[in-house]
């Protein structure tokens, strides 16, 4: 039979205590961790270092960085964690210049601004002047200049808000490169129709329309352009349905003396 090794209880004691009191040392460790961690945290929140020290701003064209801080609210006393991005994106938006606004924090104390404007689809013209018109009808009167940038027609006429509103509507629906073939767009109502309008473009044909549907309707002006003969110039009708009417040579004259007086203009 095999002997047991008997260690006594006076032998145990030391090597209890020693790992009892290594154990409540860990304790005392993770503790005095927590704590000062805590007190890190909360130092930081209150001292200058959670400040937001810059404000980053993108997509912006007609409206300032400065005008954007302005609406945003934000400051360099502004604290990073307490910063409400929610009500920030709803000032700005509050713009009618802003079609969309994403504010997000950039660690450690920078805000990043990232806004999409409404497009600009034409110009106004007012004493020698033209303004950007957006998607949603609005002027732009504080953005005057002496020319258009050829990026977008002249919008003439629109004696209307609600009819030059319903016209950037559409001209928004369009793509570039059809916006971009568009020289002028004139209202011309009748009592019959209110919503007319004769385009003059910029590869010398017109174009007689209609406000309503004229985004769709006006996708198959390049089809039609390319499918005419060469030189062959004249009225393209869209309004119901769509069909080529050629110039005479009496309207191409008034055309080519309509264009030199406008580029005079």
């Amino acid at each position: 039979m095999s002997q047991k090794k008997i260690v006594s209880i006076e032998d145990r004691i030391p090597k209890l205590k020693q790992a009892r009191k290594k154990k409540a040392n860990r304790r005392l460790v993770f503790y005095l961790s927590i704590f000062f961690l805590l007190i890190s945290i909360i130092a930081y929140l209150q001292s200058p270092l959670s400040d937001v020290k810059t404000i980053t701003i993108k997509g912006n064209t007609f409206l300032s960085d400065n005008e954007i801080e302005e609406l945003s609210g934000l400051t360099t006393n502004t604290n990073i964690w307490s910063l409400n991005k929610k009500e920030i994106r709803a000032e700005i938006a509050a713009n009618p210049i802003v079609d969309s606004v994403e504010v997000s924090r950039q660690l450690p104390r920078t805000v990043e601004i990232e806004i999409k404007e409404l497009s600009r689809v034409g110009y106004a013209t007012q004493d020698s002047n033209y303004y950007p018109v957006l998607g949603n009808g609005t002027v732009l009167k504080d953005a005057g200049q002496k020319l258009s940038n050829g990026d977008a027609p002249l919008l003439l006429d629109f004696k209307e808000e609600e009819y030059l509103h319903r016209m950037t509507a559409e001209l928004e629906k369009l793509p570039t490169s059809i916006l971009k073939l568009i020289s002028e767009i004139y209202w011309v109502p009748t009592d019959e129709n209110k919503n007319k309008i004769m385009l003059y473009m910029n590869d010398g044909f017109m174009v007689d329309g209609t406000i309503r549907d004229f985004a769709e309707k006006m996708s198959v002006y390049p089809s039609i352009v390319s499918q005419l003969e060469e030189g062959n110039k004249g009225i393209i009708h869209i309004g119901v349905g769509a069909y080529f009417e050629a110039f005479t040579d009496s309207e191409s004259q008034e055309n080519s003396e309509e264009g030199s007086e406008d580029a005079t203009d």
